[in-house]
């Protein structure tokens, strides 16, 4: 019988040839693990600073490794050093790195006597403390004595103790310091350079003098130590009229008391005018 059903014919696939699979390279761990220890270490070691930095901080500040062990004291006058060293509020085994430069600045310039501090900290026990005083000139009567240094500014008030050996400056009142500062600085000034001549004097000079009088309208007027004459010189040309005065003080001496004042403030002449 003729089959009804062809049978259709299988395809046998074509043999494929298998590739063999491609090598692979054994991955290095080493660079991974490496980097990754890295990162891990610096985030702990970011932790510890933060963490444990203000505890190092602390510990050091504790410690001896930095206590302040020696304070410097520049050699002064009239104030001592422990006076100084109480004024700066310091004191041995104090934190050195905790001193505040400027805040002991500030305590050592409230004390009149003292014009300039510098302080310096040297690790790891030292502090360097280096002072200039103030040196009175003279006294100044405004309403009140105060000392006068040599720039002419008034920076002490008298108290009980204080030295009163100083050449005594008259004529400038409270109100004209407040009025007009610049005019009384310069009046001190003047006053200043006053003092200056008569110290080099030798026949007529500082000791001679119980006080420097200053009006504003004339200048200047000293008063004698013996009979209290009034000398005067006006303004300017101290030296000159100082000199010429000096050449006959010592015949006018045993008249002082019968004398009414001196005029010394012309260029060519002395008048002495008599009581």
């Amino acid at each position: 019988m003729r089959d009804l059903h062809p049978r259709t014919r299988r395809q046998v696939p074509v043999n494929r040839v298998k590739k063999p699979p491609k090598e692979r390279k054994p991955i290095n761990w080493r660079p991974i693990i490496k980097g990754a220890s890295k990162f891990v270490g610096g985030a702990a070691l970011f932790a510890a600073t933060g963490f444990g930095g203000m505890k190092l901080y602390r510990l050091i500040g504790v410690s001896n490794l930095l206590r302040l062990e020696t304070i410097e004291v520049s050699p002064m006058r009239k104030l001592t050093r422990n006076e100084v060293v109480t004024l700066a509020g310091i004191k041995p085994g104090d934190p050195l790195y905790r001193i505040s430069l400027k805040g002991v600045v500030d305590q050592l310039s409230r004390n009149p006597w003292i014009e300039q501090v510098h302080v310096r900290r040297y690790y790891p026990h030292t502090l360097s403390i280096s002072l200039t005083e103030r040196e009175p000139k003279a006294v100044a009567n405004v309403g009140c004595l105060y000392y006068l240094d040599a720039k002419a500014n008034l920076f002490k008030a008298l108290a009980e103790g204080d030295r009163l050996d100083y050449p005594l400056v008259t004529g400038v009142s409270e109100e004209d310091l407040t009025k007009d500062p610049n005019g009384s600085r310069d009046a001190f000034l003047g006053a200043l350079q006053v003092v200056d001549q008569l110290k080099a004097g030798t026949v007529f000079g500082l000791t001679d003098v119980s006080e420097i009088h200053y009006d504003k309208g004339y200048g200047y007027t000293l008063f004698t130590m013996q009979g209290g004459v009034p000398v005067k010189l006006g303004n300017g040309g101290f030296s000159e009229k100082l000199a010429r005065f000096a050449s006959i003080y010592k015949e006018l001496q045993p008249q002082m008391h019968a004398l009414d004042y001196v005029d010394l403030d012309y260029s060519d002449k002395i008048i002495v005018k008599k009581g």
